[in-house]
């Protein structure tokens, strides 16, 4: 039979302008797609092969075969699966309308306008399409199962039209030839098409493989040979239940997945059953990664389907506080996009990642339960990033605080306790959990802010972490207990000053707070013991840490004003009052009030504004008190 050539429809011409320049973010996806295709061919003609074995013409050496001709300039994907009749190639790839061009280009036209994805892969059956984004002519020639000898040859530049005529196909399936474009010869190296089996399809239940030359033989008896070589490991250890898969597996796996040189400090592998299926394969690192604090935080899993890697990193399997999790997620049940990069919105994502974050954070707690030193690792490294989820994930807020370590006033350096522990311990009449925030636990240690909770018994928490200013307050309390920073005005300090120190420093707080335009109030605290002085944010107000943070950032905000407390039973400020009593224009006021006030600025980790005026200051005072004493 002549070959007969036909038109394609209007629409071809939009759909490879898509697909070429709008679809894909790298055009070797193109490999993936029909090797993918090929695998479904072998899988259907198995399939189909259970209510008919003759379907099968004794051609059950599945495999999927790669043949770059450098000489021809082409690249040939064949397989051994269903291929097709000549009606099936005139409605698979020629009557391109009838696998949904035009529903698919209005999904495109519609996705552009909201900035999704356009539609399904699986949907509308474009991904072929893919070969000619690298390729400028692509030719087909298929032979179904009990069809003549004879099988079909399909060919065209995608530019409106193909020819189709009879070809000599003498076993049954499919070799899709691409006549690649100058500038894409690089997918006849051998090593290049070798990686991107690995990349893409290294875990396809069906072989992919390619002749490859060699040297056999030593001294004169060297000769070059052909064999065939398989190019990906069909090793999908995720698809095994755990009980079979060696340490030594496990490890190998996650060094290929993350090049780390260690192995992992936890496994997490399961088979989800039921009306949703999945096998979830992740990893927990024993440490962070080289340059993990400077890359762009985000999440995600590699998603298989049914062996082919879909995508790299699927952001909607993991949330970022769990980004440092690595791992694969395979599925046969997602819709794709036509791209296969990104997926259609669809509630199984939630499922799956609903469990994928339920195992993690169990695999944590565990770890924590059992093996403490190894989550101590884990946490110095990830801790930070853990305590992210509780500003994101309302659901699992307690759950991530369980997981949570944190030195505090009672504890040695270097060593932690946890929320539940801390509740434990509090001595009987304390309501709430208190908190301090500031650069370094050791600098925490001698903060005036902690002298009424030691002396009442009560331990807090000493927080070093940026976020925590943002995630502690986020977690608001902890199985009913209240979370409350020790340098605010509501913080437990030991109870209401007596009346009667309230009447005798009146005026003197008075008196200071007009010399100090710097603070929102003066007043009597009970919550200092060994300090004179302390500054303290209002329930509502900036926090001098946040201040200093906000800063750092560029975002300076301004210097709110914080209440200065004084601790009536202070010599020092007893001192003050003495004289204020005696003479209130005494000029020694001045100074003795903007002492007062600096040293608390200092006391909270934060700068004086003026640190040489501050030192003479000091430097005066001194002077005075050793002339006085000479």
């Amino acid at each position: 039979m002549a070959a007969e050539t036909l038109e394609f429809k209007a629409e071809l011409k939009q759909l490879l302008h898509l697909i070429t320049h709008s679809l894909y973010s790298d055009r070797e996806i193109f490999l993936r797609e029909l090797i993918s295709n090929a695998s479904d061919a072998i899988n259907k003609v198995r399939f189909d092969a259970l209510a008919n074995a003759d379907k099968l013409e004794g051609n059950t050496d599945w495999k999927i075969k790669l043949t770059p001709n450098a000489e021809a300039k082409t690249l040939t994907i064949s397989d051994n699966g269903i291929g097709m009749t000549r009606e099936e190639v005139i409605a698979n790839l020629g009557t391109v309308a009838q696998s949904g061009t035009k529903a698919f280009l209005e999904a495109a036209k519609q996705a552009g306008k909201s900035g999704e994805a356009p539609g399904l892969i699986g949907q509308f059956g474009v991904g072929f399409y893919s070969a000619f984004m690298v390729a400028d002519k692509v030719t087909v020639v298929t032979r179904g199962p009990g069809s003549p000898a004879d099988g079909t040859r399909w060919e065209s530049d995608g530019q409106g039209a193909y020819t189709l005529e009879a070809a000599e196909k003498p076993a049954r399936g499919t070799d899709v030839i691409l006549h690649l474009k100058d500038d894409a010869k690089d997918f006849l190296d051998q090593w290049r098409l070798r990686s991107l089996v690995r990349k893409f399809s290294d875990f396809l239940e069906h072989p992919v493989t390619m002749d490859v030359e060699k040297e056999v033989g030593e001294g004169e008896e060297k000769k070059k040979e052909v064999t065939e070589e398989t190019l990906n490991s069909r090793k999908a250890i995720w698809l095994r239940s755990k009980s079979e898969v060696k340490p030594e597996e496990y490890d190998e796996f996650y060094k290929s997945l993350t090049h780390d040189s260690d192995g992992p400090a936890d496994i997490i592998h399961y088979a989800a059953e039921g009306k949703t299926e999945f096998k979830v394969l992740c990893f927990v690192p024993a440490r962070k990664p080289w340059g993990f604090d400077y890359e762009e935080p985000v999440a995600g899993l590699k998603l298989y389907v049914q062996r082919v890697l879909i995508m790299d990193r699927c952001e909607q399997l993991l949330p970022t506080y769990l980004r440092f999790v690595k791992g694969v997620v395979d599925s046969a049940d997602l819709p794709l996009n036509v791209s296969r990069e990104l997926l259609q919105q669809n509630p199984l994502l939630d499922v799956i990642q609903k469990s994928v974050v339920k195992n993690v954070l169990e695999s944590l707690g565990g770890m924590k339960n059992i093996e403490f030193d190894k989550y101590l690792g884990f946490y110095k490294a990830f801790g930070t990033v853990l305590k992210e989820g509780l500003t994101r994930d309302w659901s699992n807020r307690e759950k991530i605080a369980d997981l949570l370590l944190f030195e505090s006033a009672n504890t040695e350096a270097g060593k932690f306790t946890t929320l539940a522990e801390y509740v434990g311990k509090m001595p009987e009449g304390q309501k709430d959990i208190a908190y301090l925030i500031g650069e370094s636990a050791e600098q925490l240690r001698h903060s005036p802010y902690l002298e009424a909770f030691r002396a009442k018994g009560q331990d807090v928490l000493l927080l070093t972490d940026p976020i925590d200013e943002f995630a502690i307050p986020q977690l608001g309390e902890y199985k009913g207990k209240k979370l409350v920073a020790a340098d605010r005005g509501e913080a437990a300090g030991g109870g209401d000053v007596p009346d009667g120190d309230k009447e005798r420093f009146k005026a003197l707080l008075g008196a200071l707070k007009e010399k100090l335009p710097d603070v929102a109030d003066v007043r009597l605290t009970n919550r200092l013991t060994e300090s004179a002085a302390c500054l303290v944010a209002d329930a509502n107000g900036v926090s001098a840490h946040m201040e200093r943070l906000m800063e750092r950032m560029g975002r300076d905000s301004g210097t709110a004003k914080r209440v200065l407390e004084l601790n009536p039973n202070h010599a020092t400020v007893e001192a003050v009052r003495t004289l204020h009593e005696k003479d209130a224009a005494d000029v020694r006021l001045d100074l003795y009030a903007r002492l007062l006030y600096e040293q608390a600025v200092v006391a909270e980790g934060s700068k004086v504004s003026d640190p040489v005026a501050f030192a003479k200051r000091v430097n005066d005072l001194i002077a005075r008190d050793a002339k006085a004493g000479a």
